[in-house]
């Protein structure tokens, strides 16, 4: 049994309930193929310039590259698509109770972007080793029920269980640390191009064996608890003056705000300070970061 492929009419709903059981789904026509379109004039002739990995992980026949906000406006439209940004959301915004003093509270913490990568698979490339993203940060589970990153995976070719689609172990989001992934509980995520693949940092999976003669590429993008470190530092691989022309609503994504209570603040003139600041174009408006 494969993953549950939904309508790119599909509520926020939908895509939650899906992800709850299985840990991941897949949209079909997630962006129109003008987007798409835009995206690969964008990226392919920056994916070309780059080499092949340099481990088992990497993919000694696969090409990485990151910073796509530096490379492409498109990607804004990516990360604030309703269904991904919603899921993410749903899955990360959960209230912590929390004491100041005699006075308790409920923090929400903030999300953020946190890997951008196009990878393109070639013939010859290996299957990688099952894993959690989420063990970037040794996360541990169940944590509580709280969920660390959603992620994307963007076909911009076709994705078959041939050329090394994702593979995904259903249900694994729901595992202890005890239980190890096997290759035989995998499936593999199979959408046309411009379908998107959604799924939790805790659900096992891993980039599939191509055995054509046609690149596998796929764009992932994945938003994170902004109290947790990026896993790709957005702050030196997007020049400054390029995160300045992206929306506001981007650049929080990019890490350029404080999480709830004061996570992430800069210092201005004695003051605890949203890092927003340095963005801004009126130097003297300071804004406190801390957040009750």
């Amino acid at each position: 049994m494969g993953l549950t492929t939904l309508e790119p009419t599909a509520s926020v709903d939908d895509v939650c309930d899906v992800i709850a059981r299985d840990g991941g789904v897949i949209v079909k026509d997630f962006i129109d193929s003008e987007l798409l379109d835009a995206i690969k004039a964008d990226l392919l002739p920056e994916l070309e310039r780059v080499g092949w990995g340099q481990d088992d992980f990497a993919g000694a026949k696969t090409r990485r590259l990151g910073a796509l906000f530096k490379h492409s406006p498109r990607m804004t439209d990516l990360i604030t698509h309703p269904l991904f940004y919603g899921a993410a959301e749903r899955y990360l915004q959960l209230p912590t109770p929390v004491w100041f003093g005699d006075e308790r509270a409920e923090l929400v913490p903030n999300i953020q972007i946190g890997v951008t990568q196009l990878i393109d698979i070639h013939l010859g490339e290996g299957s990688q080793p099952l894993h959690r993203d989420d063990a970037v940060w040794q996360w541990r589970h169940p944590e509580g029920g709280r969920q660390a990153r959603v992620q994307i995976m963007l076909a911009v070719t076709d994705f078959t269980a041939d050329n090394g689609g994702t593979l995904v172990i259903p249900g694994s989001h729901l595992w202890d640390d005890e239980r190890g992934p096997r290759e035989e509980e995998t499936v593999p995520t199979e959408m046309t191009a411009g379908s998107a693949l959604i799924w939790l940092g805790a659900t096992y999976h891993a980039g599939g064996t191509n055995n054509t003669d046609i690149s596998r590429t796929g764009l992932t993008l994945t938003l994170d608890l902004a109290y947790l470190r990026q896993e790709e530092n957005h702050y030196l691989s997007v020049p400054l003056d390029v995160v300045k022309q992206l929306p506001d609503r981007v650049q929080r994504l990019l890490g350029y705000e404080a999480s709830p209570p004061f996570m992430g603040w800069i210092e201005v003139d004695g003051v605890m300070t949203d890092p927003h600041h340095v963005l801004e174009d009126d130097p003297s408006s300071v804004k406190a970061a801390a957040t009750f």
